[in-house]
């Protein structure tokens, strides 16, 4: 017989943007945090690589020292990518504090995330509108 091994501590969050869909596996570890099989120092492009670091540089990186965070982000373009990032990031350390951590820790960090963007936990529900006969666009008319 073979012992059963201990339950791995871990959650699964995704952030939306537009048409894109990052999910973040967040799981006890030693700080790594991974896009792609990439480390988020080498994101791309370099000019949006602030904003998916964001809530690591707000937290600081002492909340993100237990942990280690894979992220599989696909579809949409650059920018929409960066935002879903960031969004799942946040909302997957929010959700592993709340379970395996503290309550009021996992308050904290809400309320800073929070009062820096809304949109770091809530998504943003805009979404292209369709484009309708008798006219070039979505609304223009002929």
């Amino acid at each position: 017989m073979v012992a059963p091994s201990p339950a791995v501590e871990s959650v699964q969050c995704f952030g939306r943007k537009k048409t894109t869909v990052a999910v973040t596996y967040c799981k006890r570890g030693k700080g790594l945090i991974k896009i792609n099989g990439c480390p988020i120092e080498l994101v791309e492009p370099e000019i949006l690589r602030f904003k998916a670091v964001e809530p690591i540089l707000l937290l600081g990186r002492h909340c993100f020292n237990g942990v280690d965070m894979r992220i599989r982000v696909k579809g949409g373009g650059y920018t929409s990518q960066i935002y879903a990032i960031r969004q799942s990031i946040a909302k997957a350390l929010v959700a592993y504090y709340q379970k395996f951590v503290d309550e009021q820790q996992k308050k904290e960090i809400k309320d800073i995330l929070v009062r820096y963007d809304r949109t770091l936990l809530v998504a943003d529900p805009r979404r292209c509108e369709p484009k309708k006969f008798g006219g070039r666009g979505a609304r223009a008319r002929f």
